[in-house]
């Protein structure tokens, strides 16, 4: 009877203590689980407003160093030019404000003539006549003649001549104020333009055929000046493309092509 009442409290002991263990557990699910925010996250948040805050600090510095880069070249534009560009250019400008000033004197001298004149209708006619004669040369709708160069461009022996050269000849002569030209046998106006094609060089659809040859009329030292110049367009005639340039002063350019005068579709004139 010892014994078995001995083996009933040992089982009893080994009960509690089953039960013991049982309530000192902590995952019972009795409270909740509270999760910690992971700290890598949270240091990426931080990186990336760090990052971000830095690439708009280095863009507002990039732009700041590209304007002030902006603002030095305007004022050594001049500062690195040659002395013969300097003095082409100086040339070129006080062309343009001779042009300038002689065309004001003109249209002031016709406003004074017609508010002078007892019969303005008849001189306003005149005027018109006048006016019409000026723009048929501009237009190249009328010959016309006066001292000039006349100049010569051979075919390269290097390369081809490309139309970009061409087209930068007469936009120099332009800007070194000649008043009427010729390509060949073309005559050139303000929507003149030149193409490469696989036989050669075309202007206004027109073939052209070598030696290439331009009548300008205009003052002839500086058409000489726009074209014998130092890195200007007679040297890169001659060095890129092989070619010789001759330039010839003239009293009497003879520019008698002439072309017809298209009909506008949309410009009307002004009265």
């Amino acid at each position: 009877m010892a014994g078995i009442k001995k083996r009933n409290i040992l089982n009893s002991m080994h009960i509690q203590h089953a039960q013991d263990r049982e309530n000192d557990r902590t995952n019972t699910g009795s409270f909740p689980i509270v999760r910690k925010k992971p700290i890598r996250q949270m240091g990426g948040g931080i990186v990336t407003r760090l990052m971000t805050s830095l690439l708009i600090v280095l863009l507002c510095a990039l732009l700041g160093f590209g304007y002030a880069i902006q603002l030095n070249n305007k004022t050594s534009s001049y500062e690195t030019m040659s002395e013969e560009e300097l003095t082409r250019l100086i040339s070129e400008t006080s062309t343009q404000v001779q042009n300038l000033q002689q065309r004001k004197t003109e249209l002031t001298g016709q406003l004074n003539s017609l508010k002078a004149s007892a019969n303005k209708q008849q001189e306003a006619q005149r005027i018109a006549k006048e006016n019409e004669d000026t723009s048929g040369i501009l237009s190249g709708r009328l010959p016309a003649e006066g001292k000039g160069v006349i100049i010569t461009i051979s075919q390269g022996s290097k390369e081809r001549i490309d139309a970009a050269t061409m087209f930068q000849l007469l936009e120099e002569l332009r800007n070194a104020g000649v008043e009427v030209m010729a390509l060949d046998n073309v005559r050139v106006v303000t929507s003149t333009y030149i193409s490469d094609t696989k036989k050669g060089l075309e202007c206004d659809g027109q073939a052209l055929k070598t030696p290439y040859k331009v009548k300008a009329i205009g003052d002839p030292q500086n058409l000489q000046n726009a074209v014998n110049i130092a890195g200007g367009v007679g040297s890169r005639f001659k060095v890129k493309f092989g070619a010789d340039v001759t330039v010839t002063p003239s009293e009497s350019v003879d520019i008698s092509e002439t072309r017809d005068v298209g009909q506008y579709q949309y410009a009307k004139t002004v009265e």
